[in-house]
């Protein structure tokens, strides 16, 4: 009989196997090589080898886990233990090789090494760190038998053994999580998908009125990331009074991004339901605007109206505190209209009685009075309001960044325009019922378009060819397509398949270009990404 060795070495797969047992084989095979040349290595005498040992350790474990997580969806796809649990953790987190760490912070527990952990979640943690990597050593042993015996099976016991594997490893990583960080509860996730209902209402809302453009928002301008937070605390106060921003609650049962906040907004609540239809909608637009002055303070304060207000007018944070020598009583009836006109969104929202109204019916006139005599005039109080709504807005972005950049992902993902799915048009009716199409081939001088022979080239998997000459950012100031300037939100974008300048809107499309030696999916302009780059070929019109 031949020895183990011999029959291990016979059985050995190829490296050209595509299966992904016999990928493991080679990447567990990795993983135990360079352990080896770590234990044999003295690193008080060679340190700097021991740190690259250490980082090729590091890439081989990441290599072997996505190996395993690939065997794992492809075994045991219905059998594996919830990830539910990855909404609770911060957004920093969700890293893609969040495993790796997870298992070396496994290993540095077993060791007794120190960790950023509290001596009592380290005596939990290290059993559950014991169970984990006993269990991966065991998964490791099975596969590499299987890999040598039946690479392209998986027998019930070493299913059993993934799925006992899977369960650990997600045990561990929610605890250990939860001892560094502090996880979101069940009920902060709910408050916070309120928040989101509550910005995407405020978008529509803004939308409708037009403080806000779709163009903006499938644009992503960067000035909405300050905008929406703005337009959703008046929305939340004044229009939505029962939803997130209820002030009805205590701070406690408020989310945890705006409960600092709680005494400040209800004096923004009140002060806003003084407002007037054409205040509250000249304060809007001064919270919209791209401009570096405020056009609701008589002086022009810094950008964004973020630094403090002139000297003669109210401290914004002791808002309604400051009386005012000069009186100036205004009405209250004209003011935002019954309740069911503030938002005329066609919302199923019921209208609110008059009595429990939350605009300005509710305050008595001569409390409006009194609120207003507390300020020079209205510009001051427009002012006041600016100061205090986009200080709390942009201390959001300061003091919860992770939060608020999970909540307008989500609202971006909801409000932007949903590209519609693709048609394979008739050749006779391509370039008529295609409006893709159309805009595509409004772009002038495309060298692909001015060389047929090579943009038919492109749909060829002939060799690399060289890259296109890159148009200088120095002398192109519009879009190629849309002829829109470039300013600082509309940034420029070059094609990689034409070398053509565009903005974001005329570059949406991401799409490998393998003739370039470009394997990974890369930024390129509709025109090439509809007459070049399709699936099935378009002809462009004589030149």
């Amino acid at each position: 009989m031949l020895p183990a060795a011999l029959r291990r070495w016979l059985r050995r797969p190829k490296r050209s196997d595509p299966r992904l047992l016999a990928q493991f084989f080679f990447a567990d095979e990795r993983v135990t090589r360079v352990v080896a040349e770590i234990n044999g290595l003295d690193a008080e005498l060679d340190p700097q080898q021991y740190l690259v040992l250490l980082n090729q350790l590091h890439l081989s474990q990441a290599h072997l886990l996505a190996i395993l997580e690939q065997i794992m969806e492809e075994c045991i796809p219905t059998q594996r233990h919830s990830r539910d649990y990855l909404v609770k953790f911060p957004e920093e987190l969700l890293v893609d090789n969040l495993g790796n760490h997870m298992l070396f912070a496994a290993e540095c527990l077993l060791a007794g090494t120190f960790l950023e952990v509290e001596e009592a979640d380290g005596a939990q943690l290290r059993p559950q760190a014991r169970n984990l990597l006993c269990s991966l050593e065991l998964v490791r042993t099975v596969l590499r038998e299987q890999s040598l015996s039946q690479p392209g099976s998986y027998p019930e016991p070493v299913r059993a053994l993934l799925v006992q594997f899977d369960r650990l490893f997600a045990e561990f990583e929610l605890s250990y999580v939860s001892s560094l960080v502090a996880v979101k509860s069940p009920e902060e996730i709910y408050r916070q998908q309120e928040i989101i209902v509550l910005f995407c209402e405020t978008v529509q809302r803004a939308l409708h009125l037009g403080y806000l453009t779709q163009e903006m928002i499938d644009g992503y301008e960067p000035l909405l990331m300050f905008t929406i937070p703005r337009l959703a605390i008046i929305s939340g106060l004044l229009i939505y009074p029962e939803g997130p921003l209820s002030l009805e609650r205590s701070p406690e049962q408020m989310s945890r991004i705006f409960s600092p906040f709680h005494n400040l907004l209800k004096k923004i609540r009140d002060l806003l339901r003084v407002l007037s239809a054409e205040e509250l909608c000249l304060l809007e637009r001064s919270l919209c605007t791209t401009e570096s002055e405020d056009p609701c303070t008589p002086t022009t304060p810094p950008a964004w109206g973020a630094a403090v207000p002139r000297a003669d007018a109210p401290a914004p944070w002791g808002l309604l505190e400051v009386p005012c020598t000069t009186p100036q009583p205004l009405t209250c009836m004209a003011r935002l209209g019954p309740p069911g006109m503030v938002d005329d969104l066609g919302t199923n929202r019921r209208p609110q009685p008059p009595g429990s109204s939350p605009g300005l019916d509710a305050t008595p006139g001569a409390c409006c009075s009194e609120l207003r005599s507390r300020y020079s005039s209205t510009k001051d109080m427009l002012h006041t309001l600016f100061v205090c709504i986009s200080g709390v807005a942009d201390q959001l972005q300061t003091n919860f960044a992770s939060d608020l950049r999970s909540i307008l992902k989500t609202v971006f993902k909801i409000v932007a325009s949903q590209a519609e799915p693709l048609e394979e048009p008739s050749a006779s009716q391509e370039e008529d019922s295609d409006p893709c199409a159309a805009n595509a081939s409004r772009v002038p001088d495309c060298p692909l378009c001015s060389s047929p022979a090579e943009a038919a080239g492109l749909q060829r998997a002939g060799g690399a060819r060289c890259l296109p000459e890159w148009v200088p950012d120095s002398t192109c100031n519009q879009c190629s397509t849309c002829h829109s300037p470039f300013t600082l939100l509309r940034r420029r974008h070059h094609c990689r398949s034409c070398g053509k300048i565009f903005c974001a809107r005329c570059s949406p499309h991401a799409a490998a270009l393998p003739h370039y030696g470009q394997t990974k999916p890369v930024r390129v302009c509709t025109h090439c990404y509809v007459m070049h780059l399709s699936p099935t070929p378009r002809r462009t019109q004589s030149q």
